[in-house]
């Protein structure tokens, strides 16, 4: 996987309470903003959301896709980002299960 082109990261968790899922929801919403690197923020884009009921999606009630510049920024943030750790906790007080996968497009 090349360092120089962007990730995308997607992670699905399965939380039963709805206040819950917003809590973490809302959480992923300042993301943008309160992860900084070297003092700027460095995530691309951050979407997230509560899945629609369908058995699809095997139990999972929140979906998270966040988009970095590079595989270094991706580390950053899975292993050095500060309000990546603070929301660690958070999502680990309340989640049943966690699944989570990141790539390089192929398609664009």
């Amino acid at each position: 996987m090349a360092s120089d082109k962007p990730i995308t990261r997607v992670t699905f968790f399965k939380i039963p309470d709805p206040a819950d899922q917003q809590k973490l929801i809302n959480m992923y919403k300042e993301m943008p903003k309160k992860a900084t690197k070297n003092g700027k923020p460095y995530i691309l884009s951050v979407t997230a959301g509560s899945t629609f009921d369908d058995q699809r999606n095997q139990g999972f009630t929140v979906a998270v896709i966040s988009s970095f510049a590079s595989l270094e920024d991706f580390e950053y943030y899975d292993k050095e980002c500060e309000a990546h750790a603070a929301l660690k906790p958070v999502a680990n007080s309340m989640h049943q299960g966690i699944m989570m996968a990141y790539f390089n497009n192929a398609v664009a």
